[in-house]
């Protein structure tokens, strides 16, 4: 005979039939020696455990009733278990309890009302049954926590037979609570006293751990959390991939682990626009460069490359994780792979706010803009311990690679702040010039009379003398709206002055000649600053401004052996492959190739204005009057050669180097007051704001670099 089991599934609908049931080993019997069947209502839920405690308590009363004993004790259980059953069958269940004839419907052949009479009276004093809610679990869905555990979860009696006299049989174990029943927060009990995901949080917050945060404040510098805390709006920052850790062992690497492995990335804003940001952990093994770091920098470069947003990065590193081997020069790769497929694509801009040794300082170097930190950040290929033991050669890590050489030195550093508060402040001035991205306009502020210069001011900036030398950051004061010239690479060579300014809000880059520095001649350094910054502001759609007061080139030995032609042709190449609206004014002298190179009307400037004071020829009159008129001088008396001298230059100025001469011959589009120079270059920007320019279908050209 078939025994029932718990294993049945709990909603289980059982069917108006006998249900033979077997007991302890034994078959359940009457006294007529037929099986004892229980008869359930059809669509009646039942639990298995139910059924078996109630049944086998019933076969020990009938053995005992045999035996004329009394009913034993185990009878509570009995007790206990009818009411579901009575419950089921649609009786009442009082307080006292009924006889078993209640239970069940009306009795089949099979079974003798006579037999279950004895069993009314004893249980008709056992008034202290336990409640059926206390004494069985609730019938659940199978599909529910505990739905589907076994018989032996239910009956605990089965496997071990019958509880000795006296005993009653255990109360059939109650399901699993479910994670949702708790707590009121909706965890497990494990979860509710221990919030992995806040430990897990901190802990990556916590970097190298706190005596190396601590180390990190002893030098004066902040973490990389708190960098971005302090660059970005107040909470706007999302971190990306917090827990990565390094696969590598050996070297103590396998005892080392960190969450993020020294590096946090992440998106958020300055003044409301979206950037990407990145910042090396120096409390992480010195913030070192490896695979993980690759990867997370590379994700986030990418995310930033296709979303069109500016780059951020805040770098404070020893350099290559050494530990990793060739893993770590490959990631080294792969980031300066993704800088330059960034590169004219969105804005880059890093920030050096420690050490930056060996292949780490190619990817600010690849990047549009360098910011170092006085006293704290160096950058160098090679350190001074190995430049000594090579070389023999000794210098400090400050000479080598400090702020002053890199901004004032090699040009490598675009600006240098006092400290790391001072780099996020000019960091997020300089993001509020440039465009998120290549195919945005630059940010425009409502037009406000207030920042009105006095441009009237502009027309005595000229000294009379052309001998006399000014500072052409005035004039670029007196035409851009107040206040708003930022300077780039202002300690790399002075004679050029390159940077960002608005005209009635609009952004537009301003590049000058430099009179109160070398004449303002161009050199090889200047040439360089001057192509590079034209390219940048051609990239993100940022007209150009040029102010032109330049005698040439600078002549010498030293500049023809290093090149001076191939860096002065990069100025011509940046000025004619530039699709940005550009406007040019001559304030005083353009002479020779200076002119040329200086956004002259032939390289395809869309509007060439000068100033009364413009000197626009192949060389000054002193230069020409000495070659075209040496011999005729040579001739006169010595008391009479200086005056004639001083006639021919007048003339040789008047006939060639007057900037009417030029206008006429169409290579100036217009002779202008000094004071009208804001007006009318913010009429032609305007005018040009919609340029469109064919240019030749190549793949790209070959600047001389």
């Amino acid at each position: 005979m078939a025994e029932t089991s718990g294993d049945a599934p709990r909603n289980e609908k059982l069917s108006q039939a006998a249900v033979p049931v077997a007991g302890d080993g034994d078959r359940a019997t009457t006294a007529e020696g037929d099986a004892l069947n229980l008869v359930v209502p059809a669509g009646t839920p039942v639990a298995g455990g139910t059924v078996l405690a109630s049944l086998r308590n019933w076969n020990r009363r009938r053995r005992s009733k045999k035996r004329g004993a009394d009913a034993p004790p185990v009878a509570d259980a009995l007790d206990a278990a009818h009411p579901p059953l009575r419950s089921a069958a649609g009786a009442p269940v009082d307080a006292a309890e009924p006889s078993v004839d209640e239970v069940a419907p009306p009795a089949p052949p099979a079974v003798d009302e006579a037999d279950l009479a004895p069993d009314a009276a004893p249980r008709a004093t056992d008034e202290a049954a336990p409640a059926p809610d206390a004494a069985l679990p609730t019938i659940a869905d199978p599909g529910a926590p505990g739905a589907g555990a076994d018989a032996e979860d239910l009956a605990p009696d089965r496997a071990g037979g019958p509880p000795a006299t006296g005993e009653s049989p255990a109360p059939p174990r109650a399901p699993e609570p479910s994670a949702e029943d708790a707590s009121p927060e909706g965890l497990s009990p494990a979860a509710a006293s221990r919030d992995l995901i806040a430990e897990r949080r901190v802990a990556a917050r916590r970097g190298g751990g706190q005596d190396r945060i601590d180390a990190q404040h002893a030098r004066g510098k902040l973490t990389a959390r708190e960098r971005i805390k302090r660059m970005l709006d107040a909470d706007s920052f999302e971190e990306l991939a917090p827990y990565v850790e390094h696969r590598h062992a050996g070297f103590g690497l396998e005892k080392n682990r960190h969450a993020g492995d020294g590096v946090v990335t992440g998106f958020g804003l300055v003044d409301g626009r979206r950037i990407a940001i990145f910042a090396q952990d120096f409390t992480v093994l010195g913030g070192s460069f490896s695979e993980v770091q690759a990867m997370k920098v590379g994700r986030l470069i990418e995310a930033a490359t296709s979303s069109g947003l500016p780059i951020v990065a805040l770098l404070d590193s020893v350099g290559a994780r050494i530990q990793e081997g060739v893993w770590s020069l490959a990631g080294f790769g792969d980031l300066f792979w993704r800088n330059t497929q960034a590169s004219g694509v969105v804005p880059q801009i890093s920030l050096m706010l420690g050490p930056c040794a060996g292949g780490a300082v190619y990817s600010p170097g690849l990047t549009d803009f360098v910011v170092m930190t006085r006293g704290n950040s160096f950058m160098f290929i090679t350190g001074p311990d190995v430049i000594q033991t090579v070389t023999g050669e000794e210098v400090d890590v400050e000479t080598l690679g400090g702020a002053t050489t890199h901004a004032a030195g090699s040009g490598v550093a675009h600006f240098v702040t006092d400290d790391e508060n001072g780099a996020f402040a000019l960091t997020r001035r300089l993001l509020g010039y440039l465009p998120s991205n290549n195919v945005d306009d630059p940010p425009v502020l409502s037009p406000d009379d207030a920042l009105t210069p006095d441009t009237a001011a502009l027309d005595g900036l000229i000294p009379e003398s052309a001998e006399l030398s000014y500072d052409v950051r005035d004039a670029i004061g007196l035409i851009a709206d107040r206040g708003s010239f930022l300077e780039v690479q202002a300690d790399f060579a002075p004679n050029a002055v390159v940077g960002f300014a608005r005209l009635s809000g609009r952004v537009v880059a301003f590049v000058a000649n430099q009179p109160a520095h070398l004449a303002g001649v161009l050199d090889i350094d200047a040439s360089d600053k001057i192509a590079r910054f034209i390219r940048f502001s051609d990239a993100f759609n940022i007209p150009i401004v040029t102010l032109v007061d330049c005698p040439g080139f600078l002549p010498g030995s030293g500049q023809e052996r290093q090149g001076i032609i191939r860096h002065g042709a990069k100025i011509v190449y940046a000025y004619s492959e530039a699709t940005v609206p550009k406007v040019s004014v001559v304030l005083r002298k353009a002479y020779g190739g200076a002119y040329i190179v200086m956004s002259s009307k032939m390289i395809r400037t869309d509007v060439c204005l000068a100033w009364p004071s413009a000197e626009i020829a192949v060389m000054g009159p002193k230069g020409a009057v000495n070659i075209l008129y040496a011999r005729q001088l040579a001739a006169l008396d010595p008391a009479e050669r200086e005056a004639e001298r001083t006639r021919l230059e007048g003339s040789f100025q008047e006939k060639f180097n007057s900037p009417f001469v030029a206008a006429a011959a169409g290579h100036i589009d217009d002779v202008i007051y000094p004071r009208e120079t804001r007006v009318r270059v913010t009429a032609a920007l305007d005018f040009l704001k919609d340029k469109q320019t064919a240019t030749v279908p190549k793949k790209h050209g070959n600047i001389p670099l």
